[in-house]
């Protein structure tokens, strides 16, 4: 009888994912599996577990792989070394038992039942049959996530009163969309073909139902039980959830002083652009306020959606074959509007494995219809061209190159978004971003990620503000001047600001990676340059790196380096 061999890290990477998707089916929707599309998750307690016992079965797995002969080439040692990162990250999240209190104004269970409709396939009658299958299975799903709310309120474990709040509001736009009592789920069936509308009707008035329950019991048992609550997290909490979202250990302090100096520096730039657009202004935030009613604007949410997908389309045409090699399919992206009662910031979903679904783009209009474009261009060089499109579908163009987890679930939050807020600083070093607006516009969201590393770790830490601060020195942070501090160095409306600090809230340590993560990505780059001298070729390098997969921030500069 022969001997089997034991597999090899990718390989098992590649088979925890098979078995992730079999107990997660939005992730196989994500992923374009058509078999995933009638299910959804067990979020209870009980499902918890079973996704925790998997990934320590995998971790063990991996220990027998990493002793096979051949585990250390380049290609396994940057899958086991991600793998095994990813799952211990996980693994500390789980067992500190935080899907007890996993409630906010996004990344819940109830945030991925309702947004995976978004992506299911809606193209032939089979399709919509297994919609009215997931449909059906809403009460059951949203059921699981409810009981694991409630062992977290036994347990005393519990998600700070405002997010709790946020959440419940939300509940009540998608159970109410129109004021009338038509929810979001019947609103999506609308589209059915006809002859299926019925049954897809009923499955729908069931989901809303559902939700209208799960509305009721935050607002009447869980809001009441965690009012009081302390809304930061504190440093051992938080030092958790740096970890899982940046994949390194972070010196938080040291963090924290690097999001003051950016500060900074990015403000002396901005008052630079202010004084172009209006002399005098005073603060760059008086020149933005002048740009939202007298800047360039783009009138109607179609129009809008039409003018980010032209500037997609002319980044793709400009940036291929001068500063990136792109495949036929990484070219296809697509602009979208995103779907009320969501959070209020614009976001990326990526393409499905095969490309049938390409990856998109999401704008929230937040019930408005004028767009200044200020705020727009290098948002969308952010999500979509040169940013997160270009990364995660080059990510799912090389999968068999690489594993497929590390093209897939495997990502790292500061990777991807380091990588994205990198692509904005880019189309600026490459001249994209020289008219004035624009320009202010791109130094805008730049400050917009230092305050989140200040705020986010400051409010959760409730750390002291500096000296030499312009706001508060020598207070501690709260929320509640965290949100004042956010709304004075940013142009975004009210809405956005709330909703951005009920995000720092609501998932602490994501928001840091943005910056952290640019900076690690510029770091890896300078390295390579110094390495290669006068043979530097950011094209190649631009290439190999995003075709390496996800990395934490404790391997990419190290990686990036020697590209």
């Amino acid at each position: 009888m022969s001997e089997t061999k034991s597999p090899l890290p990718r390989e098992v990477a590649d088979a925890y994912v098979d078995e992730l998707i079999a107990l997660d089916p939005v992730l196989g929707t994500y992923l374009g599996v058509k078999e995933s599309s009638s299910g959804l998750p067990d979020f209870s307690p009980a499902g918890q577990e079973a996704t925790a016992r998997l990934a320590r079965a995998t971790l063990a797995r991996l220990d027998e792989a990493e002793r096979r002969p051949g585990a250390d080439s380049d290609v396994e040692r940057r899958c086991a070394r991600l793998l095994r990162e990813r799952l211990t990250a996980e693994l500390a999240v789980h067992e500190a038992e935080e899907g007890l209190r996993a409630v906010g104004n996004m990344h819940t269970p109830a945030h991925a039942v309702r947004d995976v409709f978004t992506v299911t396939p809606t193209g032939t009658d089979e399709d919509w049959a297994a919609i009215a299958e997931r449909l059906r299975a809403v009460p059951a799903a949203l059921a699981g996530y409810r009981e694991s709310l409630a062992l977290g309120l036994e347990r005393k474990l519990y998600a700070g009163p405002r997010p709790t709040a946020t959440f419940v509001e939300q509940l009540t736009e998608w159970s109410d969309t129109d004021g009338k009592g038509r929810g979001w789920f019947e609103d999506f069936v609308s589209a059915a073909p006809e002859a299926l509308r019925a049954g897809l009707d009923e499955a729908a008035r069931e989901a809303t139902a559902a939700v209208v329950e799960l509305r009721d019991w935050m607002r009447d048992v869980y809001a009441p039980a965690v009012e009081g609550a302390p809304n930061p997290v504190g440093r051992e909490r938080y030092a958790r959830w740096a970890r899982y979202f940046n994949g390194t250990d972070l010196d938080l302090d040291e963090a924290y002083a690097y999001g003051w100096s950016e500060f900074h520096r990015i403000l002396g730039e901005m008052r630079q652009e202010a004084e172009k657009i209006l002399p005098g202004a005073g603060t760059p935030w008086v020149a933005l306020a002048h740009l939202d009613e007298h800047g360039t604007h783009i009138e109607g949410v179609e129009e809008v959606r039409v003018w980010l997908q032209g500037l997609m389309d002319r980044a793709i045409e400009e940036l291929d074959g001068t500063h990136f090699e792109l495949a036929e399919r990484v070219r296809k992206v697509e602009a979208m509007i995103a779907p009320p009662g969501g959070a209020a910031a614009p976001y990326y979903t990526a393409p499905s494995e095969d490309f049938s679904r390409p990856g998109r783009t999401w704008l929230p209009t937040m019930g408005q219809t004028r767009f200044p474009v200020y705020d727009l261009v290098s948002t969308w060089y952010h999500e979509g061209v040169p940013g997160h499109h270009l990364q995660l579908a080059q990510w799912a163009h090389v999968a068999r190159d690489l594993s497929r987890y590390q093209a897939t679930i495997g990502g790292v939050s500061a990777n991807a978004e380091g990588w994205a807020l990198y692509a904005e600083r880019l189309m600026d070093e490459l001249g994209y971003l020289t008219d004035p607006e624009q320009r202010l516009g791109y130094l805008d969201a730049q400050m917009m990620r230092a305050a989140r590393v200040i705020v986010d770790i400051g409010m959760h830490l409730e750390l002291e503000i500096p000296a030499d601060s312009p706001f508060h020195p020598g207070e501690r942070w709260t929320p509640d001047l965290a949100q004042e501090f956010f709304a004075a160095h940013s142009s975004r409306p009210a809405d956005f600001v709330e909703s951005e600090l009920t995000r720092y809230l609501t998932i602490p340590g994501q928001a840091i990676g943005y910056k952290l993560g640019e900076r690690a990505w510029l770091l890896g780059r300078e390295k390579a340059r110094e390495r290669h001298g006068d043979a530097f070729d950011l094209k190649a390098w631009h290439m190999a790196a995003l075709s390496q997969g996800s990395l934490g921030l404790d391997d990419l500069v190290d990686e990036l380096s020697v590209l």
